[in-house]
């Protein structure tokens, strides 16, 4: 569900390149530093992942006991337009938002799952709903920017935005009576090939197979970014026909198991035009399907990429910043794992290093969350990546909005 504004503006400019071809340019100006807002998680230019990087930064500190500082709440709610809806990120907030203003589904998403796990935002909270529910497509699954088709990333981020929030998922219908759940049957793989078992981004537009299906087990599932163990799969890794969203869940899963019983750890292809031919491990899509495979009740098929990520992620969470630390907090969290001690590294300290301090009386006295609260009923990493992915799709390149390996 993985990742930052350098890596999306590339990406976005291989694409276009590709799409309109060479062309005669003058050579780029330094693109000046960006000025980081007072309140915000991370140092990296927030244009692309401003609001999603913090809602998992705070949904991770709240999820490990920690109270975040007031003015990072605050920085969050200050993002949100009239509508109800968020942005990726928006720079001036002292003016209602422009018209032209891209509205963020996967942004909107993550933001309630985070204010509705703080508490005392149940206004925000609300309104975000209802902003929600206003641009459900006709097959019952959401987009990443209104409009557009639905796709499993941002279907499964809406649920668990919409489980965290008190609303029962297979309650919130379309126009046309289809519920989020017959959206992510859509995009639910039969068993046998390639991606059995997976679900895809768009059925004509496969993406990183691994990131939609770790999201869309969890929205299978009815839950957030924050999920606990399940009980255990009986069925195993053993991918059968199935019609239902339960059985799809226990697919995807089972797909996920397979692709990590290797080498513990998933790759994500080179970048196009990139020099190096040869894949590279991918930190954030392993850690959420150790969230996924944890809540289908495949724990003990998790365990070989969370001690993996124990061994090798902290490299990784250091330059890409608080969605990674929060990443990695929700893996250990799912896994049962300590989280303050992670393979050596503490990733509470770490994110807390990334913004505000946190209220460290609270910090002190409040436990590390260790049950699901009771509106987690019924997601997915998700957004959002949030992440911006490029996927090879006929002749051209594939950009998704979801974002999470790259932030800083």
């Amino acid at each position: 569900m993985t990742v930052r504004r350098s890596a999306a503006a590339l990406a976005a400019s291989a694409v276009l390149c590709v799409a309109a071809g060479p062309a005669a340019v003058a050579a780029p100006s330094p693109t000046p530093a960006p000025t980081i807002p007072s309140g915000l998680y991370g140092t990296g230019d927030p244009t692309y992942d401003g609001v999603w990087r913090q809602s998992l930064a705070l949904l991770a500190q709240d999820t490990v006991g920690v109270k975040p500082a007031a003015k990072a709440v605050d920085w969050l709610t200050g993002q949100q337009c009239d509508g109800g809806a968020f942005p990726s990120y928006r720079a001036d907030t002292a003016k209602p938002c422009d018209v032209k203003l891209p509205l963020d589904s996967n942004a909107t998403a993550a933001a309630v799952q985070a204010l509705a796990a703080l508490g005392g935002q149940d206004a925000a909270a609300k309104k975000s709903v209802g902003w929600l529910k206003s641009v459900q497509n006709a097959d019952g699954g959401w987009s990443y920017n209104p409009g557009g088709a639905s796709d499993a990333n941002s279907t499964s981020i809406v649920i668990g935005a919409l489980a965290a929030a008190g609303e029962k998922p297979d309650g919130v219908k379309s126009k046309g009576g289809k519920t989020p759940y017959d959206a992510l049957l859509t995009f639910a793989q039969p068993c046998g090939g390639k991606n059995g078992g997976a679900f895809v981004y768009q059925p004509k537009q496969p993406g990183i197979v691994a990131d939609s299906t770790s999201a869309a087990v969890l929205g299978a599932h009815g839950t957030g970014f924050v999920a606990t163990a399940g009980a255990k799969d009986a069925k195993g890794t053993v991918c059968e026909k199935s019609t239902t969203v339960e059985g799809a869940a226990h697919n995807g899963a089972a797909y996920l198991a397979t692709a990590l019983a290797k080498t513990g750890h998933l790759d994500t292809a080179p970048m196009p035009g990139s020099e190096d031919p040869t894949e590279k491990p991918d930190f954030g899509n392993t850690a959420d399907a150790v969230v996924a495979l944890s809540a289908q009740g495949l724990g003990d098929q998790a365990k070989k990429p969370l001690a993996w990520l124990e061994q090798n992620s902290a490299a990784w969470a250091k330059g890409a910043g608080p969605a990674a630390y929060a990443q990695l907090i929700f893996a250990a969290h799912a896994a049962g794992t300590d989280p303050k001690s992670f393979g050596g590294t503490d990733l509470v300290a770490g994110l807390n290093a990334t913004g505000p301090a946190p209220d460290k009386a609270a910090a002190a006295d409040k436990p590390e969350k260790s049950e699901k609260k009771d509106s987690d009923s019924g997601i997915g990493v998700w957004w959002i990546i949030g992440v911006f992915f490029i996927a090879s799709v006929g002749a051209g390149f594939l950009i998704s909005g979801r974002r999470k390996n790259q932030q800083r």
